[in-house]
């Protein structure tokens, strides 16, 4: 090999030493940031995510039908058959002054138009819906999306709403000889949901007692403590 190939050899083993050194200087530098970044706002996006899911189960259930920090009590459900494929198994559970109150419930209907409509459904202790809501789905718009607040009232029907009230014929869309309306052009997302709150107040009825005993457990100590105090007042 002549020198001039040695010296080429050297030279370009030294760029690619180099480059290489830089590139891995960069990636520290940009993993690192990422990770600063992420330390950074961490508690910010859980604020804002936990200040989401509190909004979520306000719809659904008056604030003067409880008195202990809903959000934190949470329980992992019984056998969640009836439910549906939810991806989270946990209800809401709420007490006022020590007692049972109501509790929030998912419920997934899996037969949508588009697919699964995820709902958040509050319930109260006699078995009353006090509030339904879609909270994830992928109807189409202008004829199955009436589901949302935003575009109609339709699914604010639900409140008051039990077992009994209607009976079970009548939990049903009307063009199945039900008691609930449908959507002009669409039967298949509100029949899915009519079905799915159907389901969960079902559920409810079966696992009234589990779900509040569970609750109960999970009571923060100044809950319990203030709920004690307020009954002996």
């Amino acid at each position: 090999m002549s020198n001039s190939d040695s010296l080429n050899s050297s030279s370009t083993s030294r760029a690619v030493t180099s480059n290489s050194l830089r590139l891995g200087i960069f990636a520290f530098l940009t993993v690192g940031l990422v990770a600063l970044t992420w330390l950074a706002t961490k508690d910010r996006i859980q604020e804002q995510i936990r200040a989401s899911e509190q909004r979520a189960l306000y719809e659904v259930l008056p604030q003067e039908m409880f008195d202990n920090s809903l959000i934190d009590t949470t329980v992992y459900l019984p056998d969640t058959t009836l439910l549906g494929p939810i991806e989270d198994p946990r209800g809401w559970i709420a007490f006022k002054e020590g007692q049972p109150s109501a509790v929030i419930l998912p419920v997934v209907a899996p037969d949508g138009y588009n697919g699964r409509i995820q709902l958040l459904a509050g319930i109260d202790y006699q078995g009353k819906l006090t509030g339904v809501r879609a909270i994830v789905h992928k109807e189409t718009p202008g004829l199955g999306d009436g589901i949302e607040t935003r575009v109609s009232g339709w699914i604010l029907g639900f409140s008051g709403k039990s077992l009994t009230i209607p009976d079970a014929t009548g939990w049903a869309v009307k063009k199945d000889g039900g008691d609930f309306d449908q959507f002009t052009g669409a039967t298949i997302t509100p029949r899915a949901v009519v079905n799915a709150v159907y389901r969960v107040l079902k559920y409810y009825d079966l696992y009234k007692t589990d779900l509040f005993t569970r609750g109960k457990l999970t009571l923060e100590p100044a809950d319990i403590e203030e709920n004690a105090n307020g009954q002996h007042d």
